[in-house]
């Protein structure tokens, strides 16, 4: 017998003996955070540690979610901006009205615009987390990952407490992606480098409850 076989062997063993005991998986963890998502609480604790990512956090209404985005692309790009590229399926009224929409293009090309503009699948306060789910209003992974500037729009109503709950509203087979503040890695010298595996600034625009 080789060393693989017998590895393989032991596993099939153990699995085995586990499936016969019985035993289930204790489950007995905090599923929930008590309080109602868009909670006032949870979006001042998703706010709190965005921040602390180095995120940048804009508070609107419902009404001024355009003209918030809008104002956060001029804070970051400037009057003479790159293209931006807002997810297929944004809604208009959270569009910048010079912004384009994501037409597939390859990455190299999608790489080169000066920002991203997407939705948010659900938020998680407790760990100042984004979840885009891929879909329309997320946009493709690439759309988030290669612009430099990605701003993200989240409804108060998409705040929740923890991961769990979180989990419980997204779909386990759509590819997900976790954003918790810009892209950023340390070297082995501790010495902070933003970038490096997706977009150098993040916007985060809270849309408080109509």
């Amino acid at each position: 017998m080789s060393a693989r076989e017998e590895i393989l062997a032991r596993i099939r063993a153990a699995n085995g003996a586990a499936a016969a005991s019985g035993s289930e998986v204790p489950r007995d963890y905090r599923r929930r955070d008590g309080r109602a998502p868009g909670h006032p609480e949870l979006l001042d604790l998703l706010e709190d540690r965005l921040v602390d990512y180095r995120a940048t956090v804009h508070r609107c209404g419902p009404e001024a979610v355009a003209a918030t985005v809008e104002a956060a692309l001029a804070e970051s790009l400037g009057p003479d901006r790159a293209e931006v590229l807002a997810a297929p399926g944004l809604p208009e009224a959270w569009t910048p009205s010079d912004a384009g929409r994501d037409d597939g293009r390859p990455a190299v090309r999608l790489g080169e615009c000066g920002a991203s503009v997407t939705g948010t699948a659900v938020a998680i306060a407790e760990t100042g987390t984004l979840v885009l789910d891929s879909g329309p209003v997320c946009g493709r992974r690439a759309l988030s990952l290669l612009p430099d500037v990605c701003v993200c729009v989240v409804r108060a109503d998409q705040v929740v407490g923890g991961v769990p709950e979180a989990l419980a509203r997204l779909d386990p087979l759509a590819p997900l992606t976790f954003v918790s503040g810009p892209s950023a890695t340390s070297d082995i010298e501790l010495e902070r480098v933003e970038g490096v595996h997706g977009p150098r600034t993040l916007h985060v625009v809270l849309v408080a409850s109509a």
